[in-house]
C-alpha cells in the first residue's frame, strides 16, 4: 500500500527539483510558487520517511536515499503519463480513413509511439501516416492528400487550414563540448570554428537565415547539410559548430557526451510545432490528437531536455489552446 501524503502532484514535484536542483527552477517548470514546491518536498519527505535533497548544497543535491527513490518514481511518472497519452484519444472508432503525416523529426522516438496508440483506438479504419518535411506535409494536407499533419510552422496563417498549437521550440547555438566560445564569437567569426548551416531548401534553414538577416548578421559555411542528425555528428566530432531547436538537440541524443548549448546571444526566437487540418474538418479528432501529442512532447522530449537545459524552463515548452 502506497503511504499517506505520497503523491503524484509530490512526485512531480521531487523529479523537477531532482533535474534543477533549484526550487526557482523546479516552480517554473511545474508551475506551482516557490512556498508551494518546498512544501510538497517536505510533505514527501515525512510520507517516505526519509530525507530525499541535501538542502546545504547549491545546486540541491539529492541524498542516497533520493537517488533510489528517483529511480522508481521517475519510472512510475513515465508509466502514468503514457498511459495518459494512450487514453487522450477516445473518438476514433468512427473514423474510416485517417492520412496523418508527422514531422521527420520525430522519427526516432514520438512517431512510433503516436502511431501505436492511434492504432490501438481504431476499429475498422484505413490508416495511413507518412514522415516527410514541414513544408511537404503542409502542401500534402492543403491539397487533401493528407487529414492531418504535425508540422513546424514560421506563424505565417496557412490558407484553407486550421492550426492547433502543440509546443514552443527555441532555437540554440551548438558547440563541441571541448569549445569554449560563447555566442557572440560564433555568430561574429572569431571563434576560428566554421558554422554548419542546414540545407537552404528546408524551413528550419529559412527561419534560421531570416532572423541572421535581422541581426546584420553574415555567417559564410562550406556545409550544407540535410540530414539533422548528420549535422549533429559533425558539431560532435568538432567540425564545426551550428544553430538549430531544442527538439532538434534533444533527437541528438547519442551525441549529447559531445555537445554543448548556450542560448542565441541576440533576441531570443523559436519556431512553434503545430497541428494542422482542413478547415473543413468536422468533429474533436484533431483536438484529441493534439493532446496526446502534447502529452508526448513533453513526457519524452521537453522534460528531459529542461532537466539537462535548465536554462531554457519557461521557454521550451507545451503550448494548450
Amino acid at each position: 500500500m502506497i503511504k499517506k501524503g505520497v503523491t503524484l502532484r509530490g512526485i512531480e514535484v521531487f523529479e523537477a527539483l531532482a533535474g534543477r536542483g533549484s526550487v526557482a527552477h523546479a516552480a517554473a517548470m511545474t508551475g506551482l510558487s516557490q512556498p508551494a514546491v518546498s512544501q510538497q518536498i517536505s510533505n514527501l519527505e515525512a510520507a517516505v520517511g526519509a530525507k530525499l535533497i541535501d538542502h546545504s548544497c547549491r545546486p540541491m543535491r539529492l541524498t542516497a536515499a533520493g537517488e533510489t527513490f528517483l529511480r522508481h518514481s521517475s519510472l512510475a511518472l513515465a508509466h502514468v503519463r503514457q498511459a495518459q497519452s494512450e487514453l487522450t484519444v477516445m473518438d476514433l472508432v468512427s473514423l474510416t480513413d485517417l492520412h496523418l503525416g508527422v514531422i521527420d523529426d520525430f522519427d526516432n522516438d514520438l512517431t512510433p509511439r503516436l502511431a501505436t496508440i492511434l492504432a490501438d483506438s481504431m476499429a475498422g479504419c484505413r490508416f495511413r501516416m507518412v514522415t516527410d518535411s514541414s513544408k511537404r506535409l503542409l502542401q500534402a494536407v492543403q491539397d487533401k492528400a493528407l487529414h492531418i499533419a504535425i508540422a513546424a510552422t514560421d506563424g505565417d496563417a496557412k490558407e484553407g487550414l486550421i492550426e492547433i498549437p502543440l509546443a514552443r521550440d527555441p532555437f540554440i547555438i551548438v558547440v563541441p563540448a571541448e569549445i569554449e566560445a560563447d555566442g557572440a564569437d560564433l555568430l561574429g567569426g572569431r571563434s576560428g570554428l566554421p558554422f554548419l548551416r542546414y540545407e537552404a531548401d528546408q524551413l528550419i534553414a529559412g527561419q534560421i537565415s531570416n532572423q541572421l538577416s535581422r541581426h546584420n548578421i553574415n555567417l559564410t559555411s562550406q556545409f550544407e547539410i540535410g540530414s539533422h542528425l548528420a549535422l549533429m555528428a559533425m558539431v560532435a566530432r568538432g567540425i564545426g559548430w551550428t544553430i538549430t531547436t531544442s527538439f532538434g538537440y534533444c533527437r541528438a541524443q547519442r551525441f549529447h557526451s559531445q555537445l554543448a548549448t548556450q542560448p542565441f546571444p541576440t533576441a531570443e526566437f523559436s519556431r512553434q510545432i503545430s497541428l494542422f487540418a482542413g478547415s473543413d474538418w468536422t468533429g474533436s479528432v484533431p483536438h484529441d490528437i493534439a493532446d496526446t501529442m502534447r502529452q508526448l512532447l513533453h513526457t519524452h522530449m521537453i522534460a528531459p531536455t529542461l532537466a539537462q537545459l535548465t536554462w531554457l524552463a519557461g521557454r521550451f515548452k507545451i503550448l494548450e489552446t
